[in-house]
């Protein structure tokens, strides 16, 4: 699976993610997807807001390439606020 994040980049390389970058989604730990981000590592982001911990984000994934069940479509559209 595969999203794009959209929203203000944090980490700025190290830990975070990249305004616009299409990132590898490996696993959906609902309301949570786990994301190849820009360190290389996996790490868990909300499906619905995903961003820094600290503070509110305004980010949001864009679904690239989801799985044949549609597991991406279905949390991010069962869980919006």
């Amino acid at each position: 699976m595969k999203v794009r994040y959209v929203g203000t980049t944090f980490g700025f390389g190290i830990d975070g993610l990249t305004n616009h970058k299409i990132y590898n989604c490996i696993a959906i730990e609902s309301p949570f997807l786990r994301v190849i981000d820009d360190s290389g590592e996996d790490y868990l982001y909300s499906a619905i807001n995903p961003g820094e911990f600290e503070g509110e984000s305004e980010g949001y994934w864009e679904i690239i390439n989801d799985n044949k069940n549609r597991d991406l479509f279905k949390l991010m559209n069962t869980n919006k606020k």
